[in-house]
């Protein structure tokens, strides 16, 4: 495998929209860009297709949060500019578990056969998420006027079925 190398010395401090000042340090240590078996890794695969496609925001679970200081270093010695980063708390299932499939009946499909509005799996999230007061059905357009990362919830929170 191809390492490369990243003590905590490279780790630099980064600001993520959600959770705000992320110290320097994390994420430290050398980690694989191409597997032993020529398959290039997340890390390597996701900056470069950032790069090439001249990405400037990237949201996405804070399960990846600690995956950012690599990326960065990854970034920095290709020389390309890094976009801004916003991690957003997991939605888990019942079980405390990240939501997925082993859930069942999860995916939007299955909720509006099952008779779920769209409008109510919005404000649904909306609510779980911070965004609302409280439940009640919104549509995408309705949340986009006075969307903001400072009112997400910096925790996971849980659905039931």
């Amino acid at each position: 495998a191809m390492r490369f190398r990243f003590d905590r010395a490279d780790a630099r401090a980064f600001v993520d929209g959600v959770h705000g000042e992320v110290a320097a340090g994390l994420g430290a240590g050398d980690f694989v860009v191409r597997r032993a078996d020529g398959v290039h890794s997340y890390q390597l695969a996701v900056v470069v297709d950032d790069l090439a496609m001249e990405i400037t925001d990237v949201v996405r679970g804070d399960d990846l949060l600690s995956s950012t200081p690599r990326q960065l270093a990854l970034i920095d010695a290709l020389g390309g500019e890094a976009p801004r980063y916003a991690h957003v708390p997991l939605v888990l299932g019942p079980d405390g578990q990240r939501l997925a499939k082993r859930h069942g009946r999860i995916t939007v499909r299955e909720q509006r056969d099952r008779g779920v509005r769209a409008e109510s799996l919005v404000g649904r999230l909306a609510r779980t998420l911070g965004l609302v007061d409280r439940e009640e059905s919104l549509s995408a357009r309705e949340l986009v006027s006075d969307f903001s990362l400072d009112r997400i919830a910096k925790h996971a929170v849980t659905m039931g079925d």
